[in-house]
């Protein structure tokens, strides 16, 4: 199971792909941020986010997609930007027909750390430390995608295991 893990902005989308073994052993497979250029028009900007999203997964080719949803910042322009990259991530995600499930702020929190109310650098040490990676993953936007991702295959195997019990 590869999971794909986005957390979406116009300037800055952290994408992240997180494989998960049959044993539970999560592996990241690749992460990183498509960026898009400041001085480029919208329309122009969410067709490029949708071409770099669209091309990565062509090449890594997840079985499912998690998004983290939507949290309105006190910045209207800001949670404007970020609806319209988000629209693009889920048409997207949409076209290459994956399955797509959201994530709130907190579930993410709670499901890498099992604390709701982890900050920056504890996230990352547990998303390090989950997928046994040698440094804190960079940038932050990468980092969020891949703690997006762990917690989809986290709450994935666990409603399994409710599932059958």
């Amino acid at each position: 199971m590869i999971a794909l893990g986005v957390d979406p902005g116009l300037a800055t989308t952290g994408y992240a792909f997180v494989a998960e073994a049959t044993d539970g052993t999560l592996t990241a497979l690749a992460y990183g941020v498509i960026t898009t250029p400041q001085a480029a028009s919208l329309p122009a900007r969410l067709g490029d986010l949708n071409a770099q999203l669209s091309a990565l997964i062509a090449r890594w080719k997840p079985n499912e997609a998690a998004i983290e949803s939507l949290f309105f910042a006190t910045n209207a322009r800001t949670a404007m930007s970020v609806g319209q990259a988000r629209g693009v991530v889920l048409l997207t995600v949409y076209q290459a027909r994956l399955p797509l499930f959201e994530y709130t702020p907190l579930q993410v929190k709670q499901a890498v750390s099992g604390y709701g109310k982890a900050d920056k650098r504890q996230m990352q040490e547990m998303v390090r430390l989950l997928l046994r990676l040698d440094q804190a993953p960079k940038p932050d936007d990468a980092a969020d995608a891949l703690a997006v991702a762990v917690t989809h295959l986290h709450l994935r195997r666990w409603a399994g295991a409710a599932s059958t019990a």
